[in-house]
């Protein structure tokens, strides 16, 4: 029976790649001259820290544009709210996104329960299986998740005959 996997998961290499290419970035701009600007990854969490709110927006655009050529979604980041950090500056918390959580998870099932399309969807872990009679029943389900405005970036994998 034919199947495939719908995952999401980032790619932490390339996290670190873009972590680095910001840093590099804040060395050489020259409104960041002179201030207390960072930008740290500490396993699944990146912390920014800056002088102001202004600094910690531009360095949050930074991270979106170097994730973009990175050719990793930036959906997949979940900034935390601003907070006071030591040195009267401000932090802020963005996590990288990994595996599907279970609300929205029940919520591509339904979706695909509800198309009435012969396929069978379950959840496994923080990943889900999709299982269908034919390959064509299959991709109709892949073009169906596509379409869902989904709060982070999926790969379908494991595509099996």
């Amino acid at each position: 029976m034919p199947s495939f996997d719908i995952v999401s998961k980032t790619d932490m290499q390339e996290v670190d790649n873009a972590v680095n290419s910001v840093i590099r970035e804040i060395a050489n701009r020259y409104d960041f001259k002179g201030t207390k600007s960072a930008v740290e990854r500490k396993e699944e969490e990146i912390i920014i820290i800056g002088d102001d709110d202004y600094k910690l927006k531009a360095i949050a655009e930074m991270l979106k544009v170097h994730f973009t050529k990175r050719k990793i979604e930036p959906t997949a980041l979940d900034f935390g709210t601003p907070e006071k950090a030591a040195g009267n500056t401000l932090r802020q918390v963005v996590k990288v996104k990994q595996g599907i959580e279970q609300e929205i998870a029940k919520k591509i099932v339904k979706d695909i329960k509800d198309s009435k399309m012969k396929v069978q969807a379950s959840i496994k872990g923080d990943e889900l299986r999709v299982q269908g009679a034919k390959r064509d029943d299959l991709q109709a389900a892949i073009a169906l998740v596509k379409t869902l405005d989904l709060p982070l970036p999926l790969q379908f994998v494991n595509f099996r005959d």
